[in-house]
């Protein structure tokens, strides 16, 4: 049939293929994670593959969609206003970046945290593969956000992400030192973001610092909480954790956790947030 469209749904390269009538109608979709083709018009089946043809890859299952499960229900019934799903590592600072102070030094720390958000994200991103749900730039009132949030078989984690700048840095129970720079309370922020998470979710959340391209990172002994991750050891790290929750019970908190509405109440919406930038010389505390 003529004036079939392929759109993407979710993030860029991780969320379904939407094949949708001229109208704007969805027949079909295309679950890449899955592998799996959902047709609703079977009569179309013919065109709706030969639309798709150029995006599959691998052995591809056909069918009718999967009965619901009720996170999938949540799902659709969600606003597209209110879903974090889509956002991308780093999504405010590149607003910042684009409208933000025009000072060379600021805008270059902002380069800098918006550098390690994104290869940090990334890295988070692949866990995907191996069950794992995330988001970037969750809003939490009075702290500005939380930098990646992880749910997985590991459990839960609330991430802030850190540039080392090639220097050394050193974790303490309550700053974070990076090269000769002013110490800054990381420690303490992730703790409160997660302590916030952990209400919000009704979920036990583990605090966590991701130190990006520092030359050696060092931690504490009697930092115990908190858990300290770096790109190239992150998915091992957390992979190999023990496993503290089952596939329906991701679903289920990844359902409540990209919605907008748990974060800031049932009137959030598009209007202008009033939370501070977690980027603050005081680290949001």
């Amino acid at each position: 049939m003529k004036g079939l469209r392929v759109l993407p749904g979710g993030r860029p390269g991780r969320g379904r293929l939407y094949v949708n009538l001229p109208d704007g109608r969805a027949v079909a979709w295309y679950d890449r994670q899955a592998n799996r083709i959902s047709i609703l018009a079977d009569d179309q089946r013919e065109a709706i593959l030969a639309v798709l043809r150029p995006y599959l890859s691998g052995t591809v299952t056909i069918g009718p969609p999967p009965v619901p499960t009720a996170a999938d229900l949540a799902g659709l019934a969600l606003p597209p206003d209110a879903d974090l799903a889509p956002n991308r590592p780093g999504e405010t600072l590149l607003g910042e970046l684009e409208h933000g102070p025009a000072g060379t030094r600021a805008r270059h720390r902002l380069r800098q945290d918006l550098l390690a958000q994104q290869r940090m994200g990334d890295t988070f991103d692949a866990l995907e593969a191996d069950g794992w749900r995330i988001l970037h730039c969750v809003p939490v009132p009075g702290m500005g956000r939380i930098d990646h949030l992880l749910i997985g078989p590991a459990g839960i984690f609330c991430v802030r992400t850190v540039p080392g700048r090639r220097q050394r840095a050193v974790a303490g129970d309550l700053l974070l030192a990076v090269g000769r720079a002013e110490p800054r309370p990381d420690p303490r922020w992730t703790r409160r973001a997660a302590a916030r998470a952990t209400r919000a979710l009704t979920a036990q959340v583990t605090p966590a610092l991701a130190v990006v391209d520092a030359s050696r990172v060092e931690v504490a002994p009697t930092l115990r909480d908190i858990r300290v991750l770096q790109p190239p050891t992150a998915a091992t790290d957390l992979t190999s954790s023990p496993t503290a929750l089952k596939p329906p019970d991701i679903e289920t908190l990844f359902t409540l956790a990209r919605d907008t509405r748990t974060w800031l109440g049932p009137n959030a919406g598009r209007s202008s947030p009033a939370w501070g930038s977690p980027r603050t010389e005081s680290g949001g505390v």
